[in-house]
C-alpha cells in the first residue's frame, strides 16, 4: 500500500546561521530510510502526469518504484536512459513547476519529492557504482559541440551513446558552462559537475578547453577543415544586461555574471585565490531571479553585514524558485520589493589619488506600485512620485538577465539571430545553416538547466537523423 502521508520528507540542511558563513552544500540529501519512505508516497499512476512535466521525459514512476524495491542502482539506470546529468538536475531543477507540479499527490497535499529522490539516486550511484562506463562502438561520424553547459553536455552524451565521435569545444579553462561559473558551490558542488563530465569522457567524448570558437576557429572551419558533419551550438547566454542609470561605471558595481564567475569558477572566496573579489559590508543585488539569490547569498558568505535584494515588483512576483527565496530569507538576506534603483551614488572623494575615489557609496531608489498587467501577463510596476530614498552601499550587483555573446553571429556568415542575439532555430534545433544546430540559452535566452538539457537532447536526435539520412 502506498504511503498516504500528505507531506514530503523534509530535506535535511545546514543551520542557516552556520551555512551563511561557509560555501558547503546547504542541503544534505535524503538518507536511505527517508528515500524509501518518500518513494512509498508515489501512486505509480498509469497515465504518469509527472513525466509530461519533465523536459527530458524521465520515466519517473519507474525509477521511484525501483527505489521502493531498494534497487537504487536500477533506479539510476532508469534515469540515465533519459538524463545525462541526474546529480545536477536533482539539485537545481525547478521541480515545483515541472514534474512535481504535475504530481497527483500535489492536488490535496504536497507532491512526491521527485527531485530529492533523483538526487538521492544519483548520489548513491556515484558513491557505490563499481561497473565502469563502456564507450559505444564508433559509427565513423564526427560531431562538434560548442559549449560545455547543460545543453552541450546532454547533446554530447546522447550522440556518444549512439557511437558518434564527439568533441566539445569550451571557451573557459574548465568544462561545465553555467554549472561551474554560474551556480554557487553551496547549491551545486563542483565535484558533482566534474563527475558528470568524467562520465561523458568515459563514453568517449573529448573535451577541448580554452577554445573560443569564433576567435581560434570558426564554425566553417570546424565543418570544412576538421571534418565535422554537424555542429551543435550550446554557448549559453553570458552577456550581462545593465540598467543604464548614472553610476553604473563606478568601482564596486558588478554584473552578477562577473561576481559569480569570480567566486564559483575562480574560487575567489578561498584565502589562497589569486582572483580579486570585493568583500563589501553593504551589498545591493538588483533583480529577483535565481541568479540574484545566488549573488546575494554569495555576498553574505563573503562577509557582508547587510545584503539587500532590490526588485521592482512584489514578493509574489519574484521569478526565483520558492526554495531559493526561502533559503535567502533564512540566511538573513533583506528584501526591498516594489523598489527600483534610479542612480548609483559615488563617494564624496574628489582627489583621484585617494583610494576611495570613484567607489560606490550608496544607491538611490524609488518606490513602485503594481498597475495593470503588461504583455507578459504580469502587472506593470509604476513609479510612485516623490518616493526617492537612499541606501548606504559599497557594492552593487546587477542581476537583470543576460543575452548570448555576439561573437558567433559576427564570425558565422548566414547565421540568423533575433534582435537580442538569440540564435534562431526550429523545433529540432536546426539553425539557418545546414548541419548547424543550436539549443539552450543561446536560443531561448537565459532559462533553466533542464530546459537546456531538453534542447540538447532534441538536437542530438535531429543530428543523428540528419547524418544517417545523408549516408
Amino acid at each position: 500500500m502506498p504511503n498516504m502521508r500528505m507531506t514530503k520528507n523534509p530535506m535535511p540542511s545546514q543551520d542557516p546561521n552556520v551555512r551563511n558563513k561557509n560555501f558547503k552544500e546547504v542541503t544534505l540529501g535524503y538518507t536511505e530510510e527517508m528515500a524509501l519512505d518518500e518513494a512509498q508516497r508515489c501512486l505509480n499512476c498509469k497515465n504518469m502526469p509527472c513525466v509530461s512535466g519533465c523536459p527530458v521525459n524521465i520515466h519517473i514512476p519507474e525509477f521511484i518504484k525501483k527505489i521502493a524495491e531498494h534497487d537504487f542502482e536500477g533506479a539510476y539506470q532508469v534515469i540515465a536512459q533519459s538524463s545525462s546529468l541526474p546529480a545536477v538536475c536533482g539539485r537545481v531543477c525547478p521541480q515545483e513547476t515541472q514534474c512535481e507540479g504535475k504530481c497527483v499527490r500535489g492536488i490535496k497535499g504536497e507532491p512526491v519529492g521527485i527531485g530529492r529522490l533523483e538526487r538521492f539516486v544519483a548520489d548513491w550511484h556515484n558513491a557505490h557504482a563499481t561497473v565502469a562506463t563502456i564507450a559505444a562502438p564508433k559509427n565513423g561520424h564526427k560531431v562538434a559541440i560548442i559549449g560545455s553547459g547543460p545543453a552541450g553536455l546532454t547533446c554530447a552524451g546522447d550522440l556518444a551513446k549512439l557511437g558518434y565521435d564527439v568533441t566539445i569545444y569550451e571557451a573557459l579553462h574548465l568544462a561545465g558552462g553555467v554549472l561551474v561559473y554560474g551556480i554557487p558551490e553551496f547549491r551545486l558542488p563542483k565535484s558533482i559537475v566534474q563527475k558528470e563530465v568524467d562520465n561523458l569522457k568515459a563514453l568517449g567524448v573529448k573535451v577541448e578547453t580554452n577554445m573560443v570558437i569564433g576567435r581560434i576557429l570558426t564554425i566553417e572551419e570546424l565543418k570544412d577543415e576538421y571534418g565535422y558533419e554537424a555542429v551543435f551550438v550550446g554557448t549559453g547566454a553570458g552577456l550581462p544586461r545593465f540598467m543604464n542609470i548614472p553610476g553604473e561605471n563606478l568601482k564596486g558595481v558588478y554584473s552578477a555574471n562577473e561576481f559569480l564567475t569570480r567566486s564559483n569558477l575562480m574560487k575567489a572566496y578561498r584565502d589562497d585565490s589569486t582572483t580579486p573579489i570585493q568583500h563589501a559590508k553593504n551589498v545591493a543585488v538588483v533583480g529577483g531571479g535565481n541568479v540574484a539569490m545566488d549573488a546575494a547569498r554569495t555576498a553574505k558568505r563573503l562577509g557582508a553585514e547587510n545584503v539587500y535584494i532590490i526588485y521592482r515588483r512584489g514578493m509574489a512576483e519574484l521569478p526565483a524558485r520558492k526554495e531559493e527565496v526561502e533559503h535567502a530569507e533564512e540566511e538573513g538576506i533583506i528584501f526591498h520589493t516594489l523598489t527600483n534603483p534610479v542612480e548609483i551614488l559615488p563617494t564624496d572623494v574628489t582627489d583621484p589619488r585617494d583610494p576611495n575615489y570613484g567607489w560606490v557609496a550608496g544607491i538611490r531608489c524609488v518606490k513602485m506600485e503594481l498597475g495593470e498587467p503588461d504583455a507578459s501577463g504580469r502587472r506593470s510596476p509604476i513609479v510612485i512620485e516623490g518616493s526617492e530614498f537612499d541606501i548606504p552601499m559599497d557594492c552593487v550587483i546587477m542581476s537583470l538577465g543576460t543575452s548570448p555573446n555576439p561573437l558567433l553571429k559576427a564570425t558565422t556568415p548566414g547565421l540568423e539571430t533575433q534582435k537580442r542575439g538569440q540564435i534562431i532555430a526550429d523545433e529540432h534545433g536546426l539553425t539557418s545553416i545546414e548541419g548547424v544546430y543550436a539549443g539552450g540559452d543561446a536560443v531561448t535566452g537565459a532559462a533553466t538547466v533542464i530546459l537546456a538539457m531538453g534542447a540538447g537532447k532534441t538536437a542530438a536526435a535531429a543530428i543523428d537523423k540528419y547524418i544517417q539520412e545523408k549516408k
